[in-house]
């Protein structure tokens, strides 16, 4: 599951706008500056940028410029208390793919936001499976045949990664990212007890996966029942 990225200095809006998104299973990084944000840019592939047009050091525009100019073409929605035509003009000319003005209504934010992810190859409005085990980020649930256990945000950051690859290794970096974002300091065990835990939920719905640790480069999901011809790639549905 890919995450999105916040740059907001209102520290509480941030904070409401995270916890909207994480309400239907995105997840979230926050950055208060146009300097955090530039080092987010660095660091990490986001699905979405939520940017806010005024900032402590920058205009959010003059961000989004450096972004498209760095040929990073990444969704943008531009938050703003400006509400003229020339604004919203302006902003759009920048690259800014939608623009929501202040207040808003936190349903509306998800619901363009989700609509940006769906742009790439969004996962956010569907339900993935793999081998038989399927994942619902909107109910954090996963199930297999008629079973099925709900998982914490971690697991499912984790699981919806591993599903997305479709059998192929994913590195214990970007995992990890997945799961904790820039923003939470983790510790050096972390994912390997996330990824215990979801070896027992696994274990708990008789799941047609295993997930397997390559030691020293990352983890995968394998079909438990392989007939030969590899790996199958992943099925995404609708919902």
């Amino acid at each position: 599951m890919a995450r999105v990225a916040i740059v907001e200095d209102h520290e509480r809006l941030a904070d409401m706008v995270r916890q909207a998104l994480a309400g239907v299973g995105i997840e979230a990084d926050l950055f208060h500056t146009v300097s955090e944000a530039s080092y987010g840019v660095r660091r990490a592939d986001y699905a979405v940028w939520i940017v806010d047009r005024g900032l402590p050091d920058g205009d959010g525009l003059a961000f989004l410029r450096t972004l498209r100019k760095a040929h990073q073409m990444t969704p943008c929605l531009m938050l703003t208390a400006r509400d003229a035509l020339h604004d919203r003009v302006e902003g759009l000319e920048s690259g800014a793919d939608d623009y929501l003005t202040k207040p808003f209504a936190m349903s509306e934010l998800v619901a363009r936001v989700r609509t940006l992810m769906r742009r790439p190859a969004s996962l956010t409005a569907l339900v993935m499976s793999f081998g038989g085990v399927t994942v619902d980020p909107r109910q954090r649930e996963m199930r297999c045949g008629a079973s099925s256990i709900l998982l914490a945000p971690a697991e499912l950051q984790i699981l919806s990664c591993l599903i997305e690859a479709g059998g192929r290794t994913v590195r214990h970096a970007a995992l990890e990212h997945a799961a904790w974002g820039l923003g939470e300091a983790v510790t050096p065990n972390a994912l390997e007890v996330t990824v215990h835990r979801l070896r027992k939920k696994l274990a708990a719905i008789n799941a047609t996966v295993r997930l397997v640790n390559l030691r020293g480069t990352g983890f995968t999901l394998q079909e438990a029942f392989d007939d030969g011809r590899g790996p199958h790639a992943p099925q995404h549905e609708r919902v």
